[in-house]
Order: structure tokens, then sequence, then C-alpha cells
């Protein structure tokens, strides 16, 4: 971690970064570069590290595996002294108007100046045993954008409730013309009006909660409902995500209505000085969103600090 050789070593950072998935590790990669001191607390739980292997990032053509892909991070940061520190922050306090502490769980507690929130979503999940582990085996996919292209012309089952899923069965009918929604919410949270929608688009609605799933190999290949089978070659869930914004939040960030973060064109809060990036901002949940609103907050961070860095 570059060090103000004219400061203390216990004066404040620069920055503080929460969360080391694609967004967290890119803002390091960039305040290493721009010689800032500051440190990254990972939790060790990005939702990076659970794609099977991802093929819309630009860079790789055959794709790289959500795991390869926060290890070659990694190491890009830590190649210009970033400090990577396992823990959780539990509370976010400003002591001051140009100062934060973060107390983590362990009872450490880290002063800096400006803080940038990675902390992504977590993913709402659906009755099915060991989600994480079948998401990490591709035997259920949590985002179209990333992996539709993938399933074309396959039979698709989107598991999901309320118009969210039905918003996602109908994009994937761009993929394929046999798709499915198990609908699992009660029947009245579908609208007669988007009911109309999926049956003009030729999906199949399924009004009932999955009592079984068949897996073969590395897929799902049917889910039972009573005495009847739907078989598939492909299963996403569609049940939303759940905003990890809560320090924000209690230092009276402002949301959106789903919950997320709102930020200016510089990836700031409502909060002066509390930056934020990736998922927890929006909805797109994408590497490559996440990683520029990164670089975006990094850059803004850089220079709205009062002192330069000294010159290497």
């Amino acid at each position: 971690m570059p060090h103000l050789p004219d400061e203390p070593l216990d004066a404040p950072l620069d920055a503080l970064v929460v969360g080391g998935g694609p967004a967290g590790l890119t803002a390091a990669i960039y305040l290493g570069r721009f010689l800032r001191r500051f440190a990254v607390v990972e939790s060790g739980d990005s939702r990076a590290g659970w794609i099977p292997r991802t093929r819309n990032h630009p860079g790789f053509p055959d794709g790289i595996e959500g795991p390869a892909l926060l290890g070659r991070l990694t190491a890009q940061a830590g190649r210009y002294g970033a400090a990577i520190r396992p823990g959780t922050v539990e509370v976010l306090t400003r002591p001051a108007e140009d100062l934060f502490e973060a107390a983590l769980a362990d009872g450490s507690r880290i002063r800096a100046r400006k803080v940038l929130l990675a902390t992504g979503v977590v993913d709402n999940e659906p009755k099915l045993p060991g989600f994480a582990q079948a998401v990490r085996r591709g035997l259920v996919r949590i985002c179209p954008i990333c992996d539709g292209y993938e399933a074309r012309g396959q039979a698709i089952g989107v598991i999901g409730a309320g118009e969210k899923g039905a918003r996602e069965a109908l994009f994937l009918t761009a993929y394929s013309d046999r798709v499915s929604l198990i609908h699992v919410g009660a029947p009245e949270t579908l609208p007669a009006a988007e009911r109309a929608r999926l049956a003009d688009a030729r999906v199949r609605v399924v009004d009932t909660p999955i009592d079984h799933v068949l897996i073969e190999g590395d897929r799902i290949a049917a889910v039972r409902f009573g005495e009847q089978a739907l078989a598939l070659d492909t299963v996403y869930s569609a049940l939303g995500t759940t905003s990890r914004g809560l320090l924000a939040e209690r230092l009276g960030a402002e949301v959106d209505r789903a919950g997320c973060l709102k930020v200016n064109s510089h990836q700031e809060t409502s909060v002066p000085g509390l930056y934020a990036a990736g998922d927890v901002v929006r909805g797109l949940n994408q590497i490559t969103v996440a990683e520029a609103e990164a670089a975006i907050a990094a850059s803004d961070i850089h220079n709205r600090l009062v002192r330069p860095p000294p010159r290497a």
C-alpha cells in the first residue's frame, strides 16, 4: 500500500474499499496506480466466484471462470500495492465531515477519508437444495444477459414470481421458443396483462411450487410438481436480489425503489465522500458495468482528495 512519507503510519487512509469482487478489485488497481493509501476489506463471498464460466467479458474469447477472473484481478491489484484484508465491515460511521470509520467483525477499525462500497447483492434463492453449489456447477443460471446466448434453442425453465419472472421469461424468448415460467409466487401476483404477454410469446406458465428436481450429469433435466414433470435443458432463477447497501443506508444514503443505492455521475452517493459501484448500485448485474463504475469512482476519489500523492 503506497505510503505518504510525511504522514504518520496511523493517519487515516485516503480510501477504503469494501468488497473484493470485480468492482472492488478494479478500484484497487486504479487507486494503487494513483499511489493512494488505501485498503480493501473482502468478506470472501463475491457472486463472481460462483460463475462456472463467463463468455461475455471482453478480452476472453474462450470465456473465463469466475474464480480465475477474481484471481487475475487480485494479482493485478497486488502489483500496485493493494492491501486486501479478509473481514467484514459491520458498521460504518462518519465521525467528521471528511472522515469515515469502519468497524470490522474482528473488533478492529479502519479510518479513511473516502469510502467505496462494492458490496454487491444477495440472490433471493429458490427452494432448491444447494442453490449456491448448483450455480457454481452450472445447473442453475442467474443471468440471462450473461449466458442466454449459450441457451439458444434449448428448453428453458425460469423459476420466478410476479412481473420480474415474466420479464425474464420474455427476455429469453429471443434465444428459444421453448421457454416455461415456473411461477412460484401466488397466482394473483402475476397480473392478467403479463399472462397475456406470456401467452402471446408462447411461454408456458406453471403456477405451482417445485416438488422435485431431476439432475442428470451437469444439468437439471426436469422439475416435477405433483404428478406433472417439465423436461428442461436449462434452468434460470429469476427471483431477484437484495442489495447489500445497509452500511450506506445507515448513514442516510438514498436508495431507489429496488433498494439499490443512488449515485451521481461520479458514483458518489447522497452522502459526500461515500461512493458505490457494481450491483449494489443498479440491477444490471454485469461484471463489465461494475468494473467501469469502479474506475469512475476511483478516479473521482483520487481527484477529490485534497493533497495529491508523492511522485514515485
